[in-house]
């Protein structure tokens, strides 16, 4: 498909869904423009996924005429497309419903399947877990039981967690049972701590305040992620739009589609981004993310006038400090300096992504280029330092 300057096919790019095996589209497709025009849009934007290379599809949406519609718009060519659905998602007296009630669960799974017309889920999601004492219940109850029990059976082949708390991200991805996260990630909620009233996300007086880096806890979920193996599918990168429009965003300020997806993009252990599209345009003008020069998709130069919000002292991996006359990679060298000081020890992925830079801390000659060119005052020099202490070179 043409990008919206008629210059060429756009090149869409694939990464590894965390340790499921599975390579999904950077940019994904979210199901929020399925139920217009009498459900016939979901025909459409299935057609302009397939035309992108979109391959990774979520469906949150319970209404049984939403899954028909997919379930058609699926037909011959299910092996095109990887599928996040949700259980506990479910379609009650004429509405959505969210429930851990088993009976509950297992039929609207049931009713999902022969909806969908397939025999199997890539993901199966277990929907909107956002406090800890329910994803307890979940995971010592009938839900991750019947869970597993699907996994057996390869009816859903990886168990997905959709949330927007980290404290519970956090406890679900180290449970072990979770490979895969859908997880709200935008530079206005990054800033925000946890809390089980995904309603404090948004609210307008949670930003009044200055706001400086990113919770501990979120950095240390994307962080868990990426150590355990865990894809992480983001949802919410628009903050529903918010962050697109001046006079709605968080921060004071507009950010464009591009820069909200690279920095979603840019976010340890992420995958993908489920973009929602009401037209086959809107989704094409997402998936244009992958032919955008490298200045439109920038976003350090806008988050540093946050008026509101600051990262100071923190890496945002933007890459403003390149080029290094060492040669050295410092986004990716901090990366994995982060990913060992968050486990207190160097795992072994780490030291080998590491070792394949080819040029490392220990080469680093002072010379403080990086750090005039660095818009949020990282001591780029202290932490090449110390990634020579840590790796040993």
């Amino acid at each position: 498909m043409k990008t919206d300057d008629g210059k060429g096919e756009i090149q869409m790019q694939y990464r590894e869904l965390g340790n499921t095996g599975l390579r999904v589209s950077e940019i994904g497709m979210g199901c929020e423009g399925f139920s217009e025009d009498g459900y016939k849009n979901t025909m459409r934007l299935f057609n302009a996924a397939e035309e992108l290379g979109i391959n990774y599809v979520d469906l949150y949406a319970s209404d049984p005429e939403v899954r028909a519609s997919v379930g058609r718009a699926l037909k011959g060519r299910r092996q095109k497309f990887i599928i996040q659905s949700h259980l506990c998602s479910v379609w009650k007296d004429g509405q959505y419903k969210r429930t851990r009630n088993p009976e509950e669960v297992k039929a609207g799974f049931q009713e999902m399947m022969s909806l969908l017309q397939t025999d199997y889920l890539d993901v199966g999601m277990i929907h909107y877990c956002d406090s800890v004492k329910d994803w307890e219940e979940i995971v010592n109850g009938p839900v991750m039981a019947y869970a597993l029990e699907l996994k057996k059976t390869s009816v859903i082949r990886h168990i997905g967690l959709s949330s927007h708390n980290p404290e519970a991200a956090l406890k679900a991805v180290r449970s072990g049972y979770i490979e895969v996260l859908m997880f709200s990630v935008n530079p206005c909620y990054d800033l925000q701590p946890a809390g089980e009233n995904v309603e404090e996300l948004w609210k307008e007086e949670n930003y009044k305040a200055h706001l400086v880096n990113m919770d501990p806890q979120r950095q240390e979920l994307y962080e868990t992620c990426q150590t355990l193996g865990v894809g992480i599918t983001v949802m919410k990168a628009f903050g529903g739009g918010d962050l697109l429009d001046e006079t709605l965003s968080p921060a004071g300020k507009a950010l464009t589609p591009h820069q909200c997806l690279h920095y979603a993009l840019t976010r340890l252990a992420v995958a993908t981004v489920l973009a929602g599209a009401h037209s086959a345009e809107q989704l094409q003008a997402s998936a244009s993310y992958e032919e955008a020069p490298e200045e439109e998709k920038d976003y350090a130069a806008a988050f540093a006038s946050f008026p509101n919000i600051s990262w100071e002292g923190h890496c945002m991996y933007c890459s403003h400090c390149a080029p290094c006359p060492e040669k050295l990679d410092v986004a990716s060298i901090t990366k994995f300096l982060n990913l060992a000081a968050a486990q207190g020890k160097v795992p072994e992925t780490v030291r080998e992504h590491y070792e394949l830079l080819g040029h490392y801390g220990g080469d680093c000659i002072r010379c403080g280029a990086c750090e005039t060119r660095c818009l949020f005052g990282v001591p780029i020099m202290e932490n090449m330092k110390r990634a020579k202490a840590v790796f040993g070179k």
